[in-house]
């Protein structure tokens, strides 16, 4: 099968890199050309537009960064994608925008395979992040070993709608764990801690996280670089309190953490990294929150 694949971002690029890696034929675009060049010298055909790969391929992966530009993206590819492909979308957007993408895709008779992944992009690096399926079974088997090589895992949710109400929620427990996890740190070294220590002794604690090992680590080497802005953080917490609203769940710890974030954007902007709503507890006391041995980026 021949796959498009639109959007080489952060994470896109990843995904995308890994396909070709694993000798899937790939066509590739991004309104950056720049980003191309990597997916080219693996063996990619570069796109010169949308409308132009969707002419070429037999089913498309796309991750973008938010729904207004999946539409606009979908919208060109319907002017060229074949009867019976597959649009295969990466990105997070919410239920309701899933639903909806979908059936203006099956007007020209694409199916749509909601794919969202999550684990952060070190892992999408090494071909070892999450993917959430929503959508039909048929779908899931016929991708299964392109998808298979994107991700480690993968989890079919059930039908379209599901793995965006779960990425959603996993998005959520993580901006909750990264303002605890700013928090636990900042008592640490106002308790007079050896912060590189007290990172150790969490770890190795019932207080553990997945966020508190990776971003805690970059907060603590001073990059925050997660490769995850508050702009994306806010959109996704705020499709978490939607469904909360829907659903009549409360949830006292997600409208908190959005309003870190709220205050993070009008510090920072934003295009800021996300792990740094520790940063304003660092601004606010006037303490910073560093430690000799950890990375500015993951691997």
């Amino acid at each position: 099968m021949h796959y498009g694949y639109i959007g080489l971002g952060n994470l896109g690029g990843h995904l995308a890199a890994s396909l070709l890696q694993a000798g899937h034929r790939v066509t590739v675009y991004d309104r950056n050309p720049k980003l191309a060049e990597r997916h080219a010298a693996l063996g990619a055909t570069v796109a010169p537009s949308v409308s132009a790969l969707a002419e070429t391929v037999d089913h498309v992966f796309t991750c973008l960064p938010n729904p207004a530009v999946s539409e606009a993206v979908l919208a060109e590819l319907m002017t060229g994608l074949k009867p019976g492909a597959t649009w295969i979308e990466n990105s997070t957007l919410g239920r309701d925008d899933v639903l909806r993408l979908a059936g203006l895709a099956r007007i020209g008779e694409v199916r749509l395979l909601e794919a969202p992944v999550t684990g952060g992009v070190h892992l999408a690096a090494r071909g070892e992040i999450t993917v959430l399926l929503g959508g039909d079974q048929d779908l899931v088997d016929l991708h299964r070993p392109a998808l298979s090589v994107i991700g480690k895992r993968l989890f079919h949710m059930g039908p379209l709608g599901s793995a965006a109400v779960i990425k959603v929620i996993t998005n959520m427990l993580a901006f909750i764990h990264l303002k605890a996890t700013s928090e636990a740190l900042m008592l640490a070294k106002r308790g007079g801690l050896d912060l590189g220590q007290a990172w150790h002794a969490i770890a190795a604690s019932s207080g553990n996280s997945f966020v508190h090992e990776t971003e805690g680590a970059l907060i603590l080497n001073g990059s925050y670089d997660i490769a995850f802005n508050v702009d994306l953080a806010l959109k996704d917490l705020g499709f978490a309190l939607g469904f909360g609203k829907e659903f009549g769940v409360p949830l006292d710890l997600a409208s908190v953490t959005q309003q870190t974030y709220i205050a993070a954007k009008a510090a920072f902007g934003g295009e800021a990294q996300s792990p740094m709503i520790a940063k304003l507890l660092e601004d606010l006391l006037h303490t910073d929150l560093r430690a000799e041995g950890f990375p500015a980026r993951l691997e």
